[in-house]
This record gives structure tokens, sequence and C-alpha cells, in this order.
């Protein structure tokens, strides 16, 4: 299984700019475009919650979604 992160997908829906949510969280703009590309080795709790704090998601299934591999 691997973890695949939707925040590129959540911004466009609200016509959000990376730069406008890392200001919104306080996260780094070089992280927030990690997390928008999905380059992240380590997922960073934090981050997650407060970018659906900022966004008012109540389903973390909007940020977040958890895809079997083919191999599986």
């Amino acid at each position: 299984m691997r973890v695949e992160l939707r925040i590129k997908e959540a911004l466009e829906q609200r016509n959000l700019t990376q730069k406008a949510i890392a200001e919104m969280t306080d996260i780094r703009p070089a992280a927030i475009s990690q997390l928008a590309r999905g380059y992240v080795e380590r997922l960073n709790l934090d981050h997650i919650q407060r970018i659906a704090v900022a966004l008012k998601i109540e389903d973390i299934n909007e940020l977040i979604t958890i895809v079997k591999d083919e191999k599986e």
C-alpha cells in the first residue's frame, strides 16, 4: 500500500495557491511545494492538520488516500 497526497487538488478546488496556504498555515513554502507534488519521505501530521484546518476540511480522505499497489 502507499499513501497519495491530494494537497494540490484541494488547493485547486479552492482556487488557492501554494503561497497562500503557506501563509495561512505558517508552513514553509518549500514544504508546501513538496506536499503538493507528493514528494515526501515522512509525512508530517502537524502539517496535514494545519492544512486541513485552514481549508476547513472535515474528511481527511480529501487530503490523503491510501492506494493498494497492484502487486499486493
